[in-house]
């Protein structure tokens, strides 16, 4: 029987997810070793293997396909732990990474310092060239000083080139000879050209884009062979696909040179699952999916049917943070999950995050030498989680050391350690409801119209006051809900973009030059096309987009256009009304009759890797079922109550639990808050109403 391995290392824990052909999934889950990858993949799929009743490597022997998707490269920006990396500009505009897009984000405040570029000013060097905005060569490449120059980037021990020439998009001969001459003087050290990896009308988001991906490129190529090599040698020998910011896969070998694709690469495989299966149950509204694991809140949106998608991705706060300057599903993460840290500020106020205990040590009661108080160590306190059942009963919590941890915290507010532990929960909630209100608010979606698709190991615990507090009238967990990203592996396509930059307006449109750009477009997905053919996929299809504006607005919306090429002004017309739609969904607002300008424009390949299927529903059975045993909880008035705890593997389809009660699944925990109810529907999903009003 072939199966197909799906694996997300996360800051906390490694999800591992196996897939056989009758749509059944196993997880196996893992606390997260930072020093090798392989090491937490292989304790994850030892759990997956035993209970498939096999050993890991007749497991790996008989796997088909195995996916992959870390953070390990989002944490290397954020944490600045990348490679010690040179930008080079040209001749007077050393300060594109400083002065970011001009922003900030309190325009007021004058105390507040500029943040610092992504490539340090003491590493930004300028390239004695210009090339004009119609590719014109103004001054010439001064071969000699850019040749001086690499062969003192050695001593600085720099160890990768990131060039973003200006108006490269135009005309890339300058770009181009640099890359030759970097190979020449720093044979072995890896660079990035702006105009081969972003060609866009944005000098900013390119030169971002650029220095983000050569900083990339020692840290994770090195990651990634790492852990082919781990693999092959552990028995496994097919493909390895990587999980990418697109929301899609990539073959190892294609990622490498472009590591850029993996920022957010985890999280952005939640939407997919949460897709898939409010698909299964025919909820066919707008899906709100949250992924809430052990360092982070990750929060992204199904519209229509389709993944949302960004092209303004901010690594950090917005202005001050970093542009990701590429395509990316649209995910809003917070530090808010089972190992965000609980503090109380100078002013008395309780914060949850956004540090977080992490895997090592870890909250307080997982024994590991943590000593703060957690968002997991306030659910042992107030008998959510189980201690002796925790992931399966395969780890035990120590539940003297949470209400230890959650002491000081209480002696600051003055309250009891259950009344600290709830408060702990209700402001990590409140976190959660911000970040959800901020995308879906902002993208004109009513929460209270949505379904609200709950996953993470931490999903559970809070489900049922943020979708009250949000209105929602609908929660989908699945039973897979612990490794929801993991999970969404299974059913993505290969996909990868390629873009060329072209203004036009629809009042005087280029056909020629936009036509142009749209087949060098088609032609480099052809060639990613021609390697999928190679490897036996044939399944290929193409969508193309435009980056497009009001004329005289300064930022664009991203569109969908119906074909590679522009016959007539038919297509011209087809492209202004569906600009007109998309502004009024996003803006509430059009401006009939107005000239529409585009920018940039895109080409993005999707390929089907055949997905599995989801397990065939069943018969309902009894609409109740028997607690497996009871246990105290507090859910914020009367003191704790004795609560039923039910496992979820031995619900029969159709039960109905009435809250308040528990249900535990091996690498997840559901709350069934008092006033809300959980159905089990056909395909094992539950289905949970929440309650009226949220408990205090």
């Amino acid at each position: 029987m072939p199966y197909r391995i799906s694996v997300d290392t996360g800051g906390t824990f490694t999800d591992v997810v196996v897939t056989d052909d009758s749509g059944h999934f196993t997880i196996g889950k893992a606390l997260t070793d930072k020093k090798r990858a392989f090491a937490s993949i292989a304790a994850g799929l030892a759990v997956a293997a035993e209970e498939l009743g096999l050993s890991v490597p007749a497991l790996l022997a008989d796997t088909a396909m195995f996916l992959y998707g870390t953070t390990r490269g989002t944490n290397g920006i954020v944490e600045r732990k990348t490679a010690r990396t040179a930008f080079l500009s040209t001749e007077g505009f050393p300060d594109i990474l400083l002065l970011k897009e001009g922003g900030k984000s309190e325009p007021h405040n004058l105390r507040m310092e500029y943040p610092a570029p992504y490539v340090p000013r003491r590493l930004t060097f300028e390239i004695p060239e210009r090339i004009n905005a119609e590719g014109g060569v103004e001054k010439p490449l001064d071969e000699a000083a850019v040749r001086a120059l690499l062969q003192g980037l050695q001593a600085r021990g720099v160890e990768a080139v990131a060039v973003c020439l200006l108006w490269s998009i135009a005309n890339p001969a300058h770009e181009l000879r640099v890359g030759q001459m970097i190979e020449e003087v720093l044979p072995g050290v890896p660079y990035t050209l702006s105009h081969q990896l972003n060609p866009i009308l944005r000098e900013y988001r390119r030169a971002s884009s650029t220095a983000i991906d050569a900083s990339l490129k020692p840290l994770m190529q090195e990651y990634l062979l790492t852990l082919e090599k781990d693999l092959r040698d552990a028995g496994y020998q097919n493909d390895i696909l990587v999980s990418t910011s697109f929301g899609g896969v990539m073959h190892l070998g294609d990622v490498v040179q472009k590591p850029i694709y993996l920022v957010k690469s985890g999280p952005a495989m939640a939407p997919i699952a949460g897709l898939a299966y409010a698909a299964a149950e025919n909820l066919t509204r707008d899906i709100i999916v949250c992924d809430a694991g052990g360092t982070t809140f990750d929060v992204s949106l199904v519209r229509d049917g389709a993944v949302e998608y960004s092209r303004d991705t901010w690594l950090g706060p917005q202005w001050v943070g970093d542009n990701l300057g590429m395509a990316s599903v649209a995910v809003h993460s917070i530090g808010a999950g089972g190992g965000s840290i609980a503090w109380v500020d100078s002013g008395g106020l309780l914060r949850v995050g956004p540090q977080s205990a992490g895997s090592e040590p870890g909250p307080a009661c997982y024994g590991r030498g943590g000593t703060q108080a957690t968002v997991t160590d306030a659910s042992v306190v107030l008998g959510y989680i189980d201690p002796a059942h925790f992931l399966g009963g395969r780890m035990q919590l120590d539940e003297a050391a949470a209400r230890r941890a959650i002491e000081p915290v209480a002696l600051s507010l003055g309250e009891t350690v259950e009344r600290a532990a709830f408060a702990i929960l209700t402001v990590a909630n409140e976190n959660m409801i911000q970040a959800i209100k901020e995308l879906t608010i902002n993208e004109g979606i009513n929460p209270a119209d949505s379904i609200l698709v709950a996953g993470g190991g931490a999903g559970g615990l809070g489900a049922m006051p943020i979708a009250a507090e949000l209105g929602c009238s609908t929660v989908l967990v699945p039973r897979t809900a612990g490794a929801l990203s993991a999970s969404g592996m299974q059913f993505s396509d290969i996909i990868t973009e390629a873009g060329a930059a072209r203004l036009t307006s629809t009042d005087q449109f280029d056909f020629e030059g936009v036509n142009a750009a749209l087949a060098s477009i088609d032609a480099s997905l052809e060639v990613f096309a021609g390697r999928l053919r190679e490897r036996g996929i044939t399944d290929v299809k193409k969508r193309y987009f435009v980056e497009a504006r009001y004329r005289f607005q300064v930022w664009e919306l991203e569109i969908e256009v119906a074909a590679a090429r522009f016959k007539d002004g038919n297509d011209v017309n087809a492209l202004v009304e569906e600009f007109h739609r998309v502004h009024e969904r996003v803006f509430a607002i059009t401006d009939i009759g107005q000239a529409v300008e585009c920018l940039n424009w895109r080409g993005r390949l999707i390929a089907s890797v055949n997905a599995p299927s989801l397990e065939p529903s069943r018969a309902a059975g009894q609409s109740k079922a028997d607690a497996d045993r009871r246990r105290p909880a507090y859910f914020g008035r009367g003191g704790a109550v004795e609560t039923p705890i039910y496992l979820g593997d031995r619900l029969p389809v159709g039960a109905v639990i009435d809250g308040p009660a528990i249900i535990e699944e091996p690498t997840s925990t559901l709350v069934v808050n008092p006033g809300a109810s959980a159905r089990v529907s056909a395909g094992g999903r539950y289905i949970l109403t929440p309650p009226k009003e949220t408990s205090l």
